[in-house]
């Protein structure tokens, strides 16, 4: 079998799944006004999902931006599987892989598409380079644009860097979307876990008290007791 976005979409459309499409339907919240409103689901689950993306891995990369507009949300979530695993494996490619990645950063629109990616393209792209774009990611009026900032910090946390994950946390501290108070506590947690609770402490000593509710009780996950009640009780 040929190695091309038409021969993965067929294989995609056999494991189709309706009792399991219909619950993923609502889990990833697609219904009217809902943040993945008309997104489409065939019901596949993840790990079938990743044995589809290694077996298509050598796809051609100028193939890959027509399967990142597909309305179907599990070739999307195949295609990023698939842009991952030639990041990592083909150096020659990750220039490419990563301009592909922002040029199409609205249509990695919903939570699980940014978080099985964003650190791993984006955030590994420029751990050794300028990191303006994600300020500007930060700045957008897009949902996935600003997810996309603050996630991609996981890697720079991961290399015990802490800096930008507090400047995004703060230029996102006010954002109304439910989606990003909880991006900005699990990378505030993760500062905490794998760099040092002082390091989040920062952040916490500042801001706490204007931060939404559940973005204080995101980064207060792995705190004490009596510290989660002290931030917690403003």
């Amino acid at each position: 079998m040929k190695i091309n976005s038409k021969n993965l979409i067929h294989e995609v459309s056999s494991f189709k799944n309706a009792d399991k499409a219909a619950i993923f339907q609502r889990f990833f919240k697609t219904g009217k006004g809902e943040y993945g409103e008309g997104d489409i689901f065939y019901g596949i689950s993840v790990p079938q999902s990743k044995m589809l993306a290694k077996r298509f891995v050598s796809i051609p990369s100028n193939e890959l931006e027509a399967l990142l507009t597909s309305n179907i949300h599990e070739i999307r979530f195949i295609c990023l599987q698939i842009m991952v695993l030639k990041y990592q494996k083909f150096q020659n490619e990750r220039d490419s892989i990563y301009k592909i990645y922002l040029r199409n950063a609205r249509r990695i629109n919903n939570w699980d598409l940014v978080d099985c990616s964003a650190y791993k393209i984006v955030g590994e792209h420029l751990l050794n380079g300028n990191r303006d774009i994600l300020y500007e990611l930060a700045h957008s009026k897009n949902l996935w644009e600003k997810r996309i900032s603050i996630i991609s910090t996981f890697r720079f946390i991961q290399n015990k860097e802490h800096r930008d994950t507090l400047k995004i946390s703060e230029i996102l501290l006010h954002d109304e979307h439910d989606l990003i108070h909880k991006a900005v506590g699990w990378m505030l947690r993760e500062v905490g876990k794998r760099i040092g609770q002082e390091k989040e402490e920062i952040f916490l000593k500042k801001y706490y008290k204007a931060m939404p509710r559940t973005m204080l009780r995101y980064s207060l996950e792995h705190f004490p007791r009596e510290m989660k009640d002290f931030y917690m009780g403003r």
